[in-house]
């Protein structure tokens, strides 16, 4: 990886829908070139996707939280797998500390959130949790 391609990324960051002209123009190159050079980012994995995020206004997910696990020894595989069949967590991290693993969770309710807490603390090879309510985002640099 090169500047240039860390340019795209950078002026992808901003936009990922910008259109494929519009970033030659910006990096001075040729279209052709800038659309090989996605598509090797894209090929060697450092371009993994592209999202779409939606916004409060959308209905969705409105409450966010974060819970902080303790586990088992070796229970990890069995806890992951878990979580991957509840489609309110957003992501799983393993962590250095006194927490195992950092979850992020989504939900339309708190009902939701609560049945969602009660699942993955029901969880074999769940010592413990902590969970973190999201009141408000005050810095977001997703995108």
């Amino acid at each position: 990886m090169d500047e240039t391609d860390r340019k795209l990324l950078d002026l992808l960051s901003e936009n990922a829908r910008a259109p494929v002209a519009s970033l030659a123009r910006r990096l001075g190159l040729a279209r052709t070139t800038v659309q090989a050079r996605i598509d090797r980012l894209e090929a060697r994995g450092i371009i993994a996707g592209y999202a779409l995020r939606l916004g409060e206004g959308a209905g969705r997910a409105p409450i966010r939280a974060t819970v902080l696990l303790t586990l088992e020894p070796r229970a990890t595989p069995a806890v992951l797998a878990r979580l991957k069949s509840m489609p309110q967590v957003e992501a799983a991290h393993t962590a250095s500390g006194r927490f195992d693993l950092v979850v992020t969770l989504a939900a339309r309710s708190t009902a939701e959130l609560d049945d969602t807490l009660d699942r993955i603390a029901e969880a074999e090879g769940v010592k413990g949790s902590e969970s973190l309510i999201h009141l408000s985002t005050k810095i977001d640099r997703r995108g």
